[in-house]
């Protein structure tokens, strides 16, 4: 019998009104969590070079970064449908138009890939914004971002190995166009989920919000939490860099993929282990606690000596990895406008790509002349830094912008 934590995901998650979107919105989520992938194995699949195919992915992360938050401010104004269903369609097309229409080298796989990440459904900030508005009780909603938080861990693992299996029947080009409508389908059933009435929000009702290019992030709470989160997301990419580097160096280097698996597999317990206390602390209070954890658990690594050691070290250092995530969410959906929800969440999102991207940066300069350990060292750095950052705004993350919704579904 399940009890505790699993059982209030298993109660929230099969609750009329609320589970269809909820399932809708994983189904909808699975592209995004593999889709680089998938396009740098169909252009090298297509005899593209890994130059021409990291300049695939590249553009549609740009297109990506550049469209959803004008994607999520015609969300938050026109609604779910609409916005969810043309972008149902306008994403598998332009991503078909990619693997089959065009080849590396030319200019219309370029443009195919900007297009395609510029229209990605904004199942994301769609689902999170959801969250906010359903009327859920307080501690309800926590079990709702936690739920997000673990699901985005087990999509990092498990969306991968999805592709993997579908490349066994076919192409990595058939892989990803299906991937892609499967993506689509998800973004269409979340369209059209029957909600409870009022969680769409009221993009009709009330004074609309200015037009501001930084729409949300006017809010100096806000602005504060995003770059929070991208100094979080900092230590990641650095690991990312660092974890494989160190596997090369001290095992096997095809052990990489276990040791990565026990970062994920962490985060995932710590979220089940801990999840229910961490609702009886305030988010602004709980926030800089837990970007500390995060720190020291960071710092962990530096200790590890052989591949089995940083196994270890990652599995127990990340435990508070998705609690970090799940407090994030929480926090947008209080300081946020209800009127902006969707493009809150939206740039909380871009921080977090940001952040890690910059660390995958930092990462590859620093790996060649000082090595895996000092790539540690600058990860545990920077995670202190966010957690002092964090230490030093909590007077700005106390607003609430509304009231939330008290009653259950």
């Amino acid at each position: 019998m399940t009890s505790g934590l699993p059982r209030r995901f298993l109660d929230l998650l099969t609750r009329p009104q609320v589970a269809g979107a909820a399932w809708w919105s994983v189904v909808s989520r699975l592209p995004v969590y593999l889709m680089s992938l998938a396009l740098v194995l169909t252009v090298r699949e297509q005899g593209g070079s890994y130059a021409q195919a990291g300049l695939i992915a590249a553009l549609y992360t740009l297109g990506m970064a550049l469209g959803s938050p004008l994607i999520a401010r015609r969300l938050d104004r026109s609604g779910r449908s609409a916005v969810l269903a043309a972008t149902a369609v306008a994403y598998p097309a332009a991503l078909a138009v990619l693997v089959w229409a065009t080849r590396p080298g030319g200019w219309g796989q370029p443009v195919a890939a900007v297009v395609a990440g510029v229209v990605l459904p904004p199942a994301n900030a769609c689902m999170r914004s959801l969250w906010a508005r359903l009327p859920l009780r307080k501690e309800e909603r926590e079990t709702a971002y936690l739920w997000e938080a673990l699901l985005t861990e087990v999509l990092v693992i498990g969306a991968p190995l999805m592709l993997a299996a579908l490349m066994l029947a076919g192409s990595a080009g058939l892989a990803l166009t299906v991937v892609a409508v499967l993506g689509g389908l998800g973004a269409l059933g979340l369209a059209y989920t029957r909600l409870p009435a009022g969680t769409e929000g009221a993009p009709a009702a009330g004074p609309k919000v200015p037009r501001h290019p930084l729409g949300p992030l006017r809010d100096p709470a806000l602005l504060a939490l995003t770059g929070i989160m991208a100094v979080s997301a900092v230590p990641i990419g650095l690991l990312t860099l660092a974890i494989p580097a160190f596997v090369d160096r001290h095992g096997a280097p095809g052990g990489a993929g276990v040791v990565y698996a026990c970062w994920g597999v962490g985060s995932a317990l710590g979220a089940v282990w801990l999840g229910r206390s961490q609702s009886e602390v305030a988010p602004q209070l709980r926030l800089p606690r837990l970007l500390l954890a995060y720190a020291l658990g960071t710092g962990l690594t530096l200790l590890a000596g052989s591949q089995p050691g940083l196994a270890v070290a990652l599995a127990v250092g990340s435990v508070p990895i998705a609690l970090v995530s799940a407090t994030e969410m929480t926090l947008v959906s209080g300081i946020a406008d209800g009127r902006s929800m969707a493009e809150a969440f939206t740039w909380a999102s871009l921080a977090t790509v940001l952040g890690d991207a910059v660390g995958q940066q930092a990462g590859g300069l620093l790996m060649d002349p000082f090595g895996p350990r000092v790539v540690f060292a600058v990860a545990t750095g920077t995670a202190l830094a966010a957690a002092g950052l964090a230490f030093a705004c909590r007077g700005l993350l106390t607003r609430q912008a509304a009231p939330e919704p008290e009653c259950a579904v």
